[in-house]
């Protein structure tokens, strides 16, 4: 699956396009002249056309979902996001202190993660103490931490976009 991802985008986002020779009414293309930006394009139009097909299945839910349900795996959803939650925040703090360009992959995914069991925290508790615990952990604990790791991620993104004070940290 890996390669053949790889296969598909061969190209980083840091790589500058390159364009095509001028065209015989004089204006330069603006395309990559390459197989792989042509794969690209595709793929940014696809996943673009997936993110506004998600709109109308947004409203869907947003009409007919019930406002009570009973979950049977409950526990085992919490258990699992608590786990990837923790090996983000190891993978994290190692990959850091290795001083890998990857922590700042990990650092997303964490923040991704942790700011989503905020938002499920605070949304699915009761109402009372358990809504005030899971409001309080949110804006004390999980958020601060989802925001570290976002400002760890783009601050080790690239050489360039990194503050002086952190250009030595990563390799």
């Amino acid at each position: 699956m890996t390669a053949g991802v790889a296969r598909l985008i061969p190209v980083t986002m840091t790589t500058a396009p390159q364009t095509t020779a001028p065209r015989a009414g004089g204006s330069h293309g603006d395309r990559p002249a390459a197989p792989a930006g042509r794969r690209l394009r595709w793929v940014a139009r696809a996943l673009m056309m997936a993110g506004l097909g998600m709109v109308p299945w947004l409203v869907l839910l947003a009409v007919c979902l019930p406002a009570r349900t009973v979950a049977y795996h409950w526990s085992t959803a919490w258990v699992g996001l608590d786990a990837m939650e923790t090996a983000g925040l190891l993978a994290t703090g190692a990959l850091l202190l290795r001083r890998d360009r990857r922590c700042c992959l990990a650092a997303t995914v964490t923040a991704t993660l942790v700011f989503t069991d905020a938002w499920f925290d605070v949304t699915t508790s009761a109402p009372g103490l358990a809504q005030l615990t899971a409001i309080a952990m949110a804006a004390f604990i999980e958020v601060p931490v989802s925001v570290l790791c976002a400002v760890l991620a783009l601050r080790l993104l690239s050489p360039q976009s990194r503050p002086s004070r952190y250009r030595g940290w990563v390799r």
